[in-house]
């Protein structure tokens, strides 16, 4: 059996990427490559990135940057299209969730795994703060104050969850979660989670 080798918002940086993966010693064909979204849009190489996940077999969710990318002219390579827009929303796991942004607190497995509507999945790739109830703040910066919170302070389902997308958050490890964008494409660092280690590795972006 291979690890499961999750990662957060790689965002066109294939370098840093290529150096995660030689720090984790990756193993094509036995460990599973999840990217919590955000694949492409910001660094340098997005088409490079796309090849390099492609070439690995990687498993990732869409986050918000990866629909802006598809939204754009359609200058992009055809295969990388569709093998992006083939991914899932959310993946799951006997003891994990994988999605980009985070949850709504009334949302189960199913809900997240089901059809979702354009407003759920707006919800699903960009949320943050929330309160009780789901709400969302009208803005995220500055930090909106009560009633909104981290959503994942309302999260109480029975899998831990692993995201992304809260870059000015940084590395977040919970009982409930596991937060990895800690902002490679803002000259921060690419992180790793070694689900059967429950191991961090990170590499400089």
């Amino acid at each position: 059996m291979g690890r499961r080798i999750f990662v957060g918002d790689i965002q066109g940086c294939r370098e840093p990427l290529q150096r995660l993966l030689d720090a984790v010693k990756f193993a094509p064909g036995s460990d599973r490559l999840l990217p919590a979204g955000d694949l492409v849009n910001k660094g340098p190489d997005s088409p490079g990135t796309l090849a390099l996940l492609m070439q690995l077999g990687a498993e990732p969710v869409l986050g918000n940057h990866d629909l802006h990318w598809l939204q754009k002219a359609k200058d992009q390579d055809p295969a990388q299209r569709a093998w992006l827009r083939a991914q899932p929303f959310a993946r799951r796991f006997d003891d994990v969730l994988l999605v980009h942004a985070g949850l709504h607190p009334r949302w189960d497995e199913a809900k997240v795994l089901g059809p979702l509507t354009a407003d759920e999945i707006d919800y699903l790739v960009n949320v943050r703060y929330c309160d009780a109830d789901g709400n969302q703040p009208p803005a995220d910066w500055p930090p909106p104050g009560p009633p909104y919170r981290p959503w994942d302070d309302f999260y109480r389902g029975p899998k831990r969850v692993v995201f992304g997308h809260w870059a000015r958050r940084g590395l977040v490890v919970r009982p409930q979660c596991i937060g990895l964008d800690t902002g490679c494409v803002y000259g921060g660092q690419l992180t790793a989670w070694i689900a059967e280690d429950d191991r961090i590795v990170q590499v400089d972006g």
